[in-house]
């Protein structure tokens, strides 16, 4: 071959590799980071953030927690070197990762999905400062309210918040004035509408007997379990601790009201010759003592919520304020009206007391004969107004000052404390004893079946309307109180 046909192949051959396609290099993924402008569709696995753009799926770096709502979108979205950021509503950047290029499979970010599904209907709440997630895991986590709701990331220090002081001190006035009209709204009743208000008093005691003992077992009960159950306690080594303080609560209430019974039918005895008058006095007595043991579980019980109330975070606290709103003017109802009806029925059935507990013939017929020569005596309706408002005045008044004790410790409060979480699980589970004990026994049994402080079950034989009336006022009460638990 010639030198002049082999140059001529030669240009030949450049000629057709300048017109051959070029392969041109695939676009970055910041290039394409940087057309898109916003994100939105934001979404929680787990703990973790997501957004959208298009169907591009993007993982936001930042904290947040179970009662943190969610930012509805980023803007302004831009790229760093290789990183990438969006604008947040404060306008702070937040960096984003696009989760097309991680090596996470569609199907294990589906696997982690099923396991979490339920954390995004997380329920939290504050006791004692501490804040209770439920919902999200097979057991309820507690968290520091920095933390995602994870037991594992709680911290047993105190957790730093930024309160609403100003709204606390004024909401404190609110809760005084709605404790006041639940508790003293049925002794004024009692006392100006006596006679008309007999059917609607009926229904307002087996209100409150439904709304104690919702108090004691969904209120007060759970409460101490989830104390005694916190990680910053550790593990206790009996595990019944919960039941046992309960049942401890239960035996002091039944060691005061005994003593207190003996001492009452102790000064009955010492009488020869006890009017009428007299006999009524004790039995009234009698029957203040239950009254006070009742008042002594929800005096503790109403301390302690007036201090969870406002070490409750900011996020919470309105959200609870009106639970408790409607937990004090119901349990003031409950107390109230027992308040109002002590010593107040106009059929007392008072029956001689005698030391060996049945009456001889003789003994009858003098305890007959003396009952009839006092016929035109008059016996006392009971307490005085006075005394009836000092009562109440106790209901009224403990949970401000619950309230003022959290917000003079606010700053120091720790809700984690190991020493804090015991304290108020004991304090909630003796009053709740003590409640399921008036509850029961002073309360319902006492009004239905087996009657107490000298007089019949005033629903043993009552007509079908007080029944009824009775019947829906107990119930409402149980299911009322039971549905606050929800919140509270």
């Amino acid at each position: 071959m010639s030198a002049k046909t082999c140059l001529t192949l030669a240009l030949c051959g450049l000629a057709m590799a300048d017109l051959a396609p070029r392969q041109t290099q695939a676009p970055t993924t910041t290039t394409a980071q940087a057309q898109v402008t916003a994100i939105t569709g934001c979404h929680l696995h787990a703990s973790d953030l997501y957004c959208f753009a298009g169907t591009a799926e993007y993982k936001i770096k930042t904290t947040v927690t179970a009662t943190t709502s969610l930012p509805a979108q980023y803007t302004d979205c831009h790229s760093h070197g290789a990183s990438f950021y969006c604008v947040d509503e404060s306008g702070e950047d937040v960096q984003a990762e696009s989760e097309s290029g991680s090596e996470e499979t569609e199907e294990t970010h589906e696997h982690e999905e099923e396991e979490e599904t339920t954390t995004t209907n997380e329920h939290c709440h504050f006791h004692a400062g501490v804040e209770h997630c439920t919902g999200g895991s097979e057991e309820e986590s507690s968290s520091s309210g920095s933390s995602s709701g994870s037991s594992s990331s709680s911290s047993c220090t105190t957790t730093s918040r930024d309160y609403n002081i100003g709204l606390r001190v004024g909401l404190l006035f609110v809760i005084l004035a709605t404790s006041s009209l639940g508790v003293f709204g049925p002794i004024l009743m009692q006392r100006f509408f006596q006679k008309k208000l007999n059917l609607l008093f009926v229904g307002l005691k087996q209100f409150g007997t439904g709304i104690i003992l919702s108090t004691a077992f969904i209120h007060l009960y759970t409460h101490a379990s989830m104390m005694f159950s916190n990680d910053c306690v550790g593990e206790l080594e009996y595990e019944g601790v919960t039941s046992a303080i309960v049942m401890a609560g239960i035996f002091l209430s039944f060691l005061v009201e005994y003593l207190g019974h003996r001492i009452v039918q102790a000064k009955i005895r010492s009488e020869a010759a006890l009017s009428t008058q007299e006999k009524s006095k004790a039995l009234i007595s009698s029957e203040v003592v239950s009254i006070t043991v009742m008042e002594a579980g929800i005096l503790f019980h109403s301390l302690l919520i007036g201090l969870t109330l406002v070490v409750a975070g900011d996020s919470f606290f309105l959200t609870l304020f009106v639970v408790i709103l409607f937990h004090q003017v119901f349990e003031g109802l409950a107390l109230g009206t027992r308040i109002a009806t002590i010593g107040t029925r106009d059929d007392p059935e008072l029956h001689p007391v005698e030391s060996s507990g049945v009456l001889s013939p003789i003994e009858s017929k003098h305890a007959q004969a003396e009952s009839s020569s006092e016929t035109s005596e008059t016996v006392p309706i009971g307490l005085s107004m006075k005394k009836k408002l000092l009562l109440a005045s106790c209901f009224a008044f403990i949970t401000p000052i619950g309230m003022a004790i959290g917000i003079g410790v606010l700053k120091q409060f720790n809700g984690n404390d190991k020493s804090t979480l015991i304290a108020i699980g004991t304090l909630d589970a003796l009053s709740a004893g003590m409640l399921v004990w008036v509850g029961l026994v002073e309360m319902w049994a006492a009004d239905w079946v087996t009657g107490a402080h000298g007089r019949k079950a005033e629903l043993a034989d009552a007509n079908a309307i007080t029944t009824c009336v009775a019947f829906f006022g107990l119930v409402s009460g149980l299911v009322i109180m039971s549905v606050l638990g929800k919140w509270a």
